[in-house]
C-alpha cells in the first residue's frame, strides 16, 4: 500500500492521475521533485524500508501504476528487480474499467491499456524479465507458476521457493469459474463474427463486439473507439507471437 500511495503522489504533482494523463508522467521530473523536497516521500520511505531490506527477498510488489513510475523507482533500489510482465485481453480490461468507473468510457479503457502495457515493457526493457498472460495463467494454473518460478531463478537469480506449488494452493488463489468462463467464452466467439487477424497465418484473430456506440448515431465516436480497439488488438497478438517485446517494436500513437 504504501508505494501505492507514493505513486498517487508522484503522479499527482505532475497534474495526472492513474486514469488520465499518464503516456505524460516524467519519471526524471519525479526524481528531480523528490531530491528537492517537492513532493512528500513518507509513503515511499515506507516502502523502500520493505524493498531495501534483504531479508525480505524475494519481494513481490504488485501495482499497475508501476507500468507508468518504475524508472523512478529504480534509481531508490539496493538491487535491481527481476519483472514479471503479464498481460490480459484488452476487452476484458477495458469493460472491467467501465463498470468500475462510471467516467471510463470502453474506448478510454483501451487506451489506458495500450499506455500501460507500452510504458510496462519500455521501462522494464533493461531488467531481466518474464512474461505470461492472463489466459495462460488460467488455461493450467499449476503449471505455468510452476515454468515462471524456474525462469526467474534460472533466467534472473531470484531465490528459488522453498517447495513447489500445489494444488491446494492453486485453488485458494484462481477461481476455477474464470477457467469455465474461458471455454465458455471460446465458444461464444466461434460464433462471433471476425474482423481481422494478426501475426504469421492470421493466427491471432480480431472478433466483433457489442459496442454501445454505432455509425449511424456517434459516427466519430465509433470510429475512435474501433480505431483504439484495433491498435489494442495488434498489440494483443504481438504479445502473444513475442513480437511486442522486441527492442525495435513500433508502438502506436495514443495521442
Amino acid at each position: 500500500v504504501p508505494a501505492v500511495l507514493q505513486n498517487d503522489e508522484l503522479m499527482n504533482k505532475q497534474h495526472i492521475w492513474w486514469s488520465a494523463g499518464v503516456i505524460d508522467y516524467d519519471y526524471q521530473q519525479a526524481l528531480d521533485d523528490k531530491k528537492q523536497k517537492r513532493i512528500t516521500f513518507k509513503e515511499g520511505t515506507k516502502a523502500l524500508a520493505v524493498l531495501n531490506n534483504p531479508d525480505n527477498v524475494p519481494w513481490l510488489q504488485k501495482d499497475p501504476r508501476m507500468c507508468i513510475t518504475l524508472k523512478t523507482w529504480l534509481p531508490l533500489l539496493n538491487s535491481e528487480p527481476a519483472v514479471l510482465f503479464t498481460y490480459r485481453h484488452p476487452l476484458e480490461v477495458a469493460q472491467s474499467l467501465k463498470r468500475r468507473e462510471n467516467s471510463i468510457t470502453l474506448q478510454h479503457g483501451l487506451k489506458l491499456w495500450v499506455i500501460y502495457n507500452m510504458r510496462g515493457v519500455q521501462n522494464s526493457a533493461d531488467l531481466c524479465r518474464v512474461t505470461t498472460s492472463n489466459e495462460a495463467i488460467l488455461a493450467n494454473p499449476q503449471r505455468e507458476v510452476a515454468r515462471i518460478s524456474r525462469e526467474l531463478t534460472s533466467k534472473c537469480k531470484v531465490p528459488e521457493p522453498p517447495e513447489g506449488l500445489k494444488q491446494e494452493d492453486v485453488d485458494k488463489f484462481v477461481d476455477v469459474t474464470m477457467q469455465h468462463n474461458g471455454a465458455q467464452k471460446a465458444a461464444e466467439l466461434a460464433n462471433r463474427t471476425v474482423v481481422k487477424t494478426f501475426n504469421d497465418g492470421g493466427s491471432c484473430k480480431v472478433y466483433e463486439y457489442a459496442s454501445e456506440l454505432n455509425m449511424k448515431d456517434s459516427p466519430r465516436q465509433y470510429k475512435e473507439e474501433m480505431d483504439m480497439y484495433m491498435k489494442a488488438m495488434q498489440i494483443y497478438c504481438d504479445f502473444k507471437s513475442g513480437k511486442a517485446y522486441e527492442t525495435d517494436y513500433e508502438w502506436p500513437d495514443v495521442n
